[in-house]
């Protein structure tokens, strides 16, 4: 098969299956939360070179947030990524760490949901400083409007020098796997938030790889999390998947 008809036998599984076909068992949702409101944590899938999700776990001094969506968001993305790629990932677990733990440096990508409560130490912001120095790609997801003071402050603390530049559709990274066309996402809890996606470049240059791509105003995890209960729209849906396996597909080739 050409990479043009892989390409378009992708588009036309991922139309099909991304609204409602994602028939996870529900108690993987309802495990989340357990006694008093704390999640769940489940156990790190032991390293064995197959790709693992890699979410970031921080410390809460003001609110939740690190956790939203997890497990099930990792569960439907690495589904999906089975489904419509060659990659074969952990479907059915995936990874927490800290920033300034050594064994992050095993995984390619990270994700951070909700840095508007990410308040790192000297010791986390140094790990994430490492991490992306040594070709990690961190996706940065779920937060709006002032949360951008808190996220701009932390990633300054890992990263003081670095430049966040706005992104387009002409960027590589919309087209790694999937033809993005237009940005036509918003938030889900505001829907009238326009979605916008910065970055982070290496060495602060355009001509190198981006090393954070980061979703402003919308939550595109939110979107995954809950596309088998026809909590939102089947094109919305199909357009967060649409990042998501882009930014996975460009953090593992670049």
């Amino acid at each position: 098969m050409t990479r043009a008809r892989g390409r378009a036998f992708a588009r036309r599984v991922l139309v099909g299956i991304a609204g409602a076909a994602l028939l996870l068992p529900l108690a993987l949702a309802a495990q989340r939360f357990r006694g008093g409101g704390r999640v769940y944590i489940e156990p790190n899938v032991p390293y064995d070179g197959r790709f693992t999700f890699a979410r970031i776990r921080y410390e809460v001094y003001r609110r939740s947030g690190w956790e939203f969506d997890y497990p099930t968001m990792e569960r439907h993305l690495m589904t999906m990524m089975e489904e419509v790629t060659a990659l074969k990932p952990h479907r059915t677990g995936s990874n927490i760490h800290t920033l300034d733990d050594p064994e992050l440096l095993k995984y390619p990508i990270a994700y951070l949901s909700e840095p508007g409560g990410w308040y790192p130490n000297e010791a986390e912001a140094a790990g994430l400083r490492t991490y992306l120095e040594k070709g990690g790609f961190l996706i940065v997801d779920d937060f709006m409007l002032n949360d951008w003071q808190v996220f701009d402050r932390a990633i300054h603390l890992a990263l003081p020098n670095a430049r966040i530049e706005r992104l387009t559709v002409k960027h590589p990274i919309y087209n790694s796997f999937f033809g993005v066309d237009s940005f036509n996402l918003h938030h889900p809890q505001a829907s009238y938030l326009d979605a916008e996606f910065l970055g982070i470049y290496e060495d602060n240059d355009p001509t190198k790889r981006l090393m954070v791509v980061i979703n402003y105003n919308t939550d595109i995890g939110d979107f995954m999390e809950h596309s088998d209960e026809d909590f939102w729209p089947v094109n919305t849906t199909n357009d967060a998947y649409k990042l998501a396996i882009n930014y996975l597909i460009y953090g593992l080739t670049h």
